[in-house]
């Protein structure tokens, strides 16, 4: 790999050494620290990647220059550290690589060298149905039913899973895609064992990914850049094939103050929805910072995270800080996994400074203290109601409904 920008370097964590390509070895030139979380993050991706055909210095270049102002023109080759899916789009990525193995061995090729090149975690929740509830044992009864009705496609991802390098599958009685992401899956910091071309045995760098699910988004709450694609965009990604975009605009959304007792993630994220909808980020990155982000729980900022094709933008990421070491250890990471990520990002710029604020395209800002209990409709997410508002809102809403029972009960009263 060419390693234009001599990127390359070595960064030490508790005795173990990783290799990094260090962003700040374009500072001099570039002034890197002035660009978003987000951007860095594909900023890293490209200094990493470049191979001098699909990305090349010209693409780091066009990043690293990026003006916060001008329209997206510029296409780069984005590489996800990961791709993760669910089992309706899943299933027919994995039959596509069987059938990959019977062509080769027709060609008289080694079948076992059809693998996916980027790690695919397959989550299964799609297909499962509730027959029973109410019960101690419901959970483990629908499970138990989940398996009898499924068995010959379990038994084949379970083939799969043997069979593939690279690819993990997770079972139907363990969570819905974006939950097991969040508390297990996800590293915030990826580390590849086999990556590293020099005398270092691995190399550390963000954790990114694609999804075959609109509401990957989920995973930006953690500080992990990430969003959902289709199935053919995901199997592409999964054989190490890099994912053209447009550089995008990048709207920063600056969180003060607190919410108040009450005021839940719910009325929250009706409230940025509101607001986003209003401005218009489709094809941007949402990204928030601020003090008000130290208040603001990881499982509320998920919840923000997973919102992100309500608002219309590609992603809407948190920046990483001492809340995210906290949610890490509280899910059960490793305290070297967790040390791993506080020194990467504290090294690569990426931590959290409330004091700094990056040159954004935009930017909007909420106190959290002006949250209040809302609902959502009546017909649209962005359609938020203040809950005090609620019963003249619904009248409002219906009054041609209302006035239509109240003339059907009066005909019905005089043909009596």
């Amino acid at each position: 790999m060419p390693n234009t920008f001599d990127a390359k370097a070595t960064l030490t964590v508790s005795g173990r050494q990783y290799e990094i390509f260090r962003l700040d070895a374009l500072q001099a030139k570039y002034d890197i620290a002035r660009l978003p979380f987000s951007l860095k993050i594909l900023l890293e991706n490209l200094l990493r990647n470049e191979d001098g055909e699909s990305i090349r210095a010209q693409d780091v270049e066009a990043l690293a220059r990026w003006d916060a102002r001008a329209e997206p023109s510029v296409e780069i080759a984005f590489t996800p550290a990961r791709v993760i899916m669910q089992d309706f789009t899943g299933v027919p990525a994995v039959v596509d690589l069987a059938a990959m193995r019977d062509a080769m061995r027709e060609m008289d090729g080694d079948p076992a060298k059809i693998n996916p090149l980027a790690p695919a975690e397959l989550v299964i929740d799609h297909s499962v149905q509730v027959d029973v509830f109410g019960s101690r044992g419901a959970f483990a009864r629908n499970a138990e039913l989940e398996f009898e009705r499924n068995r010959e496609r379990y038994a084949f991802l379970r083939w799969g899973q043997g069979a593939f390098d690279n690819f993990k599958v997770v079972p139907p009685d363990t969570g819905i895609v974006h939950q097991v992401n969040l508390e297990y899956l996800a590293r915030v910091v990826y580390v590849d064992e086999t990556g590293s071309s020099g005398s270092v045995p691995a190399r550390a760098y963000p954790d990114t990914l694609v999804g075959t699910d609109s509401h990957t988004t989920m995973i930006n709450g953690l500080g992990v850049l990430g969003w959902g694609v289709g199935g053919i965009e995901a199997e592409a990604a999964m054989l190490g094939q890099p994912m053209s975009m447009l550089i995008p605009q990048v709207l920063g959304f600056k969180l003060t103050g607190a919410l108040h007792e009450g005021a839940t993630a719910t009325d929250l994220v009706l409230t940025v929805t509101e607001m986003l909808r209003s401005r218009g980020v489709v094809g941007k990155f949402v990204e928030f910072y601020g003090e008000g982000l130290a208040r603001l729980p990881l499982a509320d900022r998920a919840t923000i995270g997973n919102m992100s094709p309500e608002f219309g933008s590609t992603c809407a990421i948190f920046p990483i800080d001492d809340e995210t070491l906290n949610y890490l250890r509280f899910t059960g990471r490793s305290e070297e996994q967790v040390a791993l990520v506080e020194a990467y990002c504290k090294e690569q710029g990426l931590w959290h400074d409330p004091a700094h604020e990056a040159d954004y395209s935009e930017t909007l800002s909420l106190d959290l203290s002006t949250v209040v209990p809302s609902i959502a409709g009546p017909k649209r997410p962005q359609d938020r109601i203040a809950l005090t508002d609620a019963k003249q809102s619904f009248r409002a809403a219906l009054p041609d409904y209302t006035d239509g029972v109240a003339g059907d009960a009066a005909q019905r009263s005089s043909t009596r």
